[in-house]
């Protein structure tokens, strides 16, 4: 599936839940996904950061011993 493909889809589920749910449900939902998308967004960014820093050590310890 492509970026276009995907965003149509995306669009498509929105639409059709905004079609069973009521304003103040869809409210609730739109805050948690928009939770659940930061929290997710901020464990790849630590996981990023943690995998950099035990290459960087890594590297060290090879250097090291040069």
């Amino acid at each position: 599936m492509d970026e276009c493909e995907l965003i149509t889809f995306i669009s498509a589920i929105a639409c059709t839940i905004s079609k069973c749910y009521s304003e103040e449900e869809l409210e609730l939902l739109s805050a948690l996904f928009t939770q659940l998308g930061d929290s997710l967004a901020t464990i790849l960014v630590r996981r990023d950061f943690c995998n950099k820093q035990t290459s960087m050590n890594t590297n060290n310890e090879t250097n090291d011993y040069e």
